[in-house]
């Protein structure tokens, strides 16, 4: 009996105890001891190591979108070749009204209707009629300034007051004899003499490549530029 007493007696101190210990208040830390003068404090290894710097988030970056790429054209459309165009000489035909409508139903893209004129004895270079003669005169004296010579004012007929500056047996000298005025500023001009037969008329043409021209004369293109 006085054991069992003893026990719980016992029992009770030690529960006292254990809620004295529980229920006080914290204590501060005890300080640290003061350290002697000229000795180096100890620290630990993680106080002597840097902190770690934050670690930036990698940065993701999109790559740019290429730009869309242009269809490309057929190669068929880059590859096909132009067809160039043809020229002829249609005609001969009797006058440039005729040529003309020739032209018009070949298609043609371009024209140039020409004159052939008949066989001649002979080819007159000429200024048409001016004014009066003191005006022809005065043309006269320019001619021969300009350093021709072979002229002479016509008095009578047709073309009086005009102004003759040779005549040719063949059509070719007359044409340049023509031409060397023509460069010098005379508006000299061609008729020939004693014409056998009527003009002829051309038409050269310029037309596709594709079209059908029978019996056309092929001419060079240049002339219709």
């Amino acid at each position: 009996m006085l054991i069992r007493a003893l026990i719980v007696f016992l029992a009770i101190l030690n529960l006292g105890v254990a809620m004295w210990w529980l229920s006080r208040p914290g204590g501060a830390a005890p300080a640290a001891p003061e350290q002697p003068t000229g000795v180096p404090r100890l620290q630990l290894i993680a106080e002597r190591m840097p902190a770690p710097s934050p670690v930036a988030s990698p940065r993701i970056e999109t790559p740019p979108i290429a730009p869309a790429v242009a269809k490309a054209a057929p190669a068929a459309a880059l590859s096909a070749p132009v067809a160039a165009n043809r020229c002829y000489a249609l005609g001969p035909f009797p006058d440039a009204a005729t040529a003309g409508a020739a032209a018009v139903r070949v298609g043609a893209l371009a024209t140039r209707t020409r004159e052939e004129p008949g066989a001649a004895s002979a080819y007159s270079v000429l200024l048409p009629p001016l004014a009066d003669r003191a005006a022809a005169q005065a043309v006269a004296e320019r001619i021969g300034a300009a350093g021709f010579d072979d002229y002479l004012v016509i008095n009578t007929g047709e073309q009086a007051n005009g102004i003759a500056l040779g005549r040719y047996r063949n059509r070719e000298s007359a044409q340049r004899r023509q031409a060397a005025l023509q460069a010098a500023g005379f508006a000299a001009q061609l008729q020939p003499v004693g014409q056998v037969g009527a003009s002829k008329w051309w038409a050269d043409v310029s037309v596709a490549a594709t079209a059908a021209m029978g019996q056309a004369r092929p001419v060079d293109c240049a002339a219709l530029r």
